[in-house]
């Protein structure tokens, strides 16, 4: 009889282990994710994706920190381990590493993908942290009218 190995499991680049060793992050795998979104406030779920892929990913991890110290007390970050990132994306809609993805009481809001500019990333995350609540983009399908595109419609 032959026993199926589970998936060996991806390291984190330290970058990325030091937003939760240092930082207080938390680790966010598909067993932990409803709890943390369900969390009173606004929450940020980081997607680092591999780091060789995405070096700007590094940044992003570096950075962090800095704007929850430019928004203090306003936002909880969850590091979602490189092993969930795409089962946990396919909920939010997210595609792009790295990303940021924003919650706020359970309820998904926006998301931040890339690397951007200091100040252009502290006008996203305070226009994220202002933002209401939304329909995360993957939840639905998308409705196209038959014959749409055919040019012998009449509408």
């Amino acid at each position: 009889m032959t026993t199926l190995a589970s998936p060996p499991e991806v390291a984190e680049a330290p970058l990325v282990q030091r937003l939760v060793q240092q930082f207080g992050a938390e680790w966010i795998d598909l067993d932990s994710l409803e709890a943390f979104r369900r969390g009173a406030g606004d929450r940020v779920l980081f997607f680092s994706g591999d780091p060789v892929r995405f070096p700007e990913a590094l940044d992003v991890a570096v950075v962090l920190p800095e704007l929850q110290a430019a928004f203090p007390h306003r936002f909880r970050v969850g590091v979602v381990r490189r092993e969930a990132e795409d089962a946990v994306a396919a909920k939010f809609g997210a595609n792009r590493w790295p990303c940021l993805v924003f919650l706020r009481d359970g309820q998904y809001v926006t998301l931040v993908p890339g690397m951007m500019d200091w100040g252009d990333y502290v006008q996203r995350v305070a226009q994220a942290l202002d933002m209401p609540a939304s329909r995360a983009p993957s939840i639905g399908i998308a409705v196209v009218s038959a014959g749409a595109n055919d040019s012998t419609s009449c509408h």
